[in-house]
């Protein structure tokens, strides 16, 4: 089959009970010979494609060159760049901090207020060479912050954002849990959803009606609910959120397939480990999918949401030679899809039996 797209990883960290404290530790470096680890774990179950969907901001481009250069081993990448949040929202990256550390970032680190910030922000991003915009339109479940929920962008700033990345032929894709700021999102014209939890009927209907593709990241919610029950593992901010927000994404996946929201696929690996992608196959049948539509979710849908499929997604003449093999059939087994024995990426073998 072609080769596997996900839409939604962050290659530069993989979550651990210490992640909270190794950016202390950790040099820029370390992060970067780390995530080549990850590169290499994702190619090898088959995953060809990917979106790194927030970094430090510089990692995943400089990942992105060397696989590019074959340095080193790994999926072809589009990413994001630093994700761009408001003060405060989820990816502040100083949310938590004490007083010294919990300086006020501005649009350099993708923290903006106020429309000039936004663009600002957009362009930066260009500057850093990344492929698409991400931004977190609400709180977040593994932030160090009160709520999962809450809108975290003015109509004015969305607007901005997503006027801005048009100028440079970039996508917009947003994180969001809570209704109303996911709401805001689509309205202003993002093009794919990240999470979703708590998608409302009228939100469907308008991803529909604009063509808003929808990323579920049900392994994420799976995988935090699970490490929710374990005393100690989350700070006491987060615990709570990943006990609610998680099982609900589940919920929504149902819904939302039945009523004929577009769907490519996504895991957030990085939360849940690399080169277990092929369970969110698993979840998506379990959750009224039929196989085959799970697997094209990871192909033809996810080069579409790309803007790719000119030379991605299908097993065609003219187009870029990734391929992959598993033992078994996936239509009546769709287990047999963590089962990956043979990758090939344009053209060249990485893996076989």
């Amino acid at each position: 089959m072609p080769g596997l797209m996900d839409m939604h990883t962050h290659l530069m960290g993989q979550h651990s009970k210490d992640s909270y404290t190794e950016k202390f530790f950790m040099e820029e470096s370390d992060y970067a010979l780390r995530s080549t680890i990850f590169a290499r774990a994702t190619l090898m179950a088959g995953f060809t494609t990917v979106r790194d969907l927030g970094d430090n901001g510089i990692n995943s481009v400089s990942l992105r060159k060397a696989i590019t250069e074959g340095w080193i081993i790994g999926p072809r990448i589009y990413t994001a760049g630093k994700s761009i949040a408001t003060t405060g929202g989820h990816a502040d990256p100083t949310n938590g901090l004490k007083g010294d550390y919990r300086r006020d970032a501005g649009p350099l680190e993708g923290v903006i207020n106020g429309a000039d910030d936004a663009r600002k922000a957009v362009r930066q991003r260009y500057k850093d060479g990344a492929d698409l915009i991400k931004l977190t339109a609400t709180g977040g479940i593994l932030s160090l912050a009160a709520s999962g929920q809450n809108p975290q962008f003015t109509d004015e700033e969305l607007k901005a954002i997503v006027e801005t990345a048009k100028d440079y032929n970039m996508v917009v894709t947003v994180h969001a849990h809570g209704a109303e700021g996911m709401k805001r999102a689509v309205l202003a014209g993002v093009n794919s959803v990240e999470h979703g939890t708590y998608m409302t009927e009228e939100i469907m209907e308008l991803m529909k009606e604009r063509g808003t593709y929808w990323i579920p990241t049900n392994m994420a919610g799976e995988w935090v609910a699970k490490k929710a029950e374990e005393p100690g593992y989350f700070p006491e901010i987060v615990r709570p959120k990943a006990a609610a927000i998680g099982p609900a994404i589940r919920q929504t996946f149902s819904k939302a397939f039945k009523a004929g929201v577009k769907i490519a696929f996504g895991t957030d690996s990085g939360v849940s480990p690399h080169g277990e992608n092929a369970h969110e196959f698993e979840l998506m049948v379990e959750g009224g999918m039929p196989p085959m539509k799970a697997i094209q979710s990871a192909t033809l849908e996810g080069a579409r949401l790309l803007r790719v499929e000119e030379k991605l997604g299908t097993l065609e003449a003219t187009k870029l030679a990734d391929v992959i093999a598993v033992q078994g059939n996936p239509l009546e087994d769709i287990s047999a899809m963590r089962n990956v024995v043979f990758v090939m990426k344009e053209g060249e073998v990485f893996k076989q039996p």
